[in-house]
C-alpha cells in the first residue's frame, strides 16, 4: 500500500477494540497536533523528538490500560547526552512532555547512546488511592520492547507493543498500538501469536495515514473485532501565573532580591513545558507573600 494520504478523521484520538474470539484487548492511538504542540516551543534534534513522539504513544497506550482516575508519568533519566524525557498524562488523555540535554546529540544517536547509562520511571498516580512506581531497565534495542518486558514481569500479561514516530506529509506524528491477553484468559500463546503476527504486518504509512476501522480491517479482517467510540488526546500543559508564583516562594527573599536586581525589577519564569512567560515585579510578589500568609 502506498501514496497514502492522511485522513484528519481519527488524528488525536485513542481507540479501543476487542477480539471477540480471543478474549484479546487492544488500543491505537495517533498523535498529531497534540504531537506538534509538545514541539512547538522546542528545537530538539530529532532523535530527541523521536523519543518523545514514542514515549507520548507509550503513555496514552498505557493511560488506557488502567481503570482509575489520575496521572501517568514516564520518565527517562540518563547519563548522556539526554538527561531528562519525561512525559505526563491524565485518565482524560491530556498530555504534556518535556526533555532536557546536557551535551550534543546528532541525528544518527541511538536511544542508549543519548542517554548512556540510564533507567525509565513509570509513576501511577491516582485521585484517590497510593501512588505506585515502577523502575525499568533500558536494557533492550526499543522503548515498545522494555515496556513489553514490564508488563510480563510485573503484570503477567502478554503485551505487544507498536511504536512509531517521526514525520507524514512533512509534520511530526507519532502512532502506535498495544494488544494484550486479558486477566484470567483461557488463550493459548498460539493464539496471541496468531494475532501479533497480524499486528506487526502494519506499515508506518498505514499507522500514519488509515483511520481506525481501516486499519483494523486490513489487520484483522479474517476476525471479529469490536471497535469502541475513541477518546481525544490533546496537550494541555497546566501551568498558570499561580502555580508560577507559588514556585517563585520556594526561593528565599534574598534569592528574590538578587534576581530583581539583576533583570530590571522584574522576574520572568517561562514554563518548560509550553513556553508561557509569567512576569513578576516587587509589587506583585508582595502580594503572593501576603497572599501565602
Amino acid at each position: 500500500m502506498t501514496n497514502l494520504q492522511q485522513n484528519d478523521a481519527d488524528n488525536d484520538k485513542l481507540y479501543r477494540f476487542l477480539f471477540k474470539d480471543y478474549s484479546v484487548r487492544g488500543e491505537w492511538v495517533r498523535l498529531n497536533q497534540t504531537f506538534i504542540d509538545t514541539l512547538n516551543t522546542h528545537h530538539y534534534p530529532k532523535p530527541v523528538q523521536k523519543l518523545l513522539g514514542e514515549m507520548m504513544v507509550a503513555t496514552n497506550l498505557l493511560t488506557a490500560t488502567l481503570k482509575f482516575e489520575g496521572s501517568i508519568t514516564l520518565q527517562i533519566q540518563g547519563e548522556g547526552a539526554l538527561k531528562l524525557a519525561l512525559i505526563n498524562a491524565t485518565n482524560e488523555q491530556k498530555i504534556r512532555g518535556l526533555a532536557r540535554l546536557q551535551g550534543e546529540i546528532n541525528e544518527q544517536m541511538s536511544l542508549h547512546q543519548m542517554i548512556c547509562e540510564g533507567v525509565l520511571v513509570i509513576t501511577i498516580s491516582p485521585t484517590q488511592g497510593e501512588r505506585y512506581q515502577g523502575v525499568i531497565a533500558l536494557d533492550k534495542p526499543t522503548l515498545a520492547e522494555c515496556l513489553e518486558d514490564y508488563f510480563i514481569r510485573s503484570e503477567q500479561l502478554r503485551t505487544q507493543l507498536i511504536i512509531r514516530s517521526g514525520e507524514f506529509e512533512n509534520q511530526p506524528v507519532a502512532a502506535g498500538m498495544l494488544l494484550q491477553i486479558m486477566p484470567d484468559s483461557s488463550n493459548s500463546d498460539t493464539d496471541f501469536e496468531h494475532l501479533t503476527t497480524l499486528t506487526a504486518t502494519v506499515k508506518n504509512e498505514e499507522l500514519f495515514a488509515l483511520t481506525a476501522e481501516e486499519l483494523l480491517y486490513r489487520l484483522y479482517h479474517e476476525e471479529t473485532v469490536e471497535i469502541y467510540p475513541p477518546q481525544s488526546v490533546e496537550f494541555n500543559c497546566g501551568c498558570s501565573q499561580e502555580r508560577s508564583g507559588a514556585a517563585l516562594l520556594l526561593l528565599s527573599d534574598e534569592e528574590i532580591d538578587q534576581i530583581l536586581a539583576e533583570h530590571n525589577n522584574s522576574v520572568d519564569m517561562q514554563c518548560e513545558c509550553c513556553g508561557t512567560h509569567y512576569v513578576f515585579n516587587k509589587q506583585s510578589i508582595q502580594r503572593l507573600k501576603e497572599n501565602a500568609e
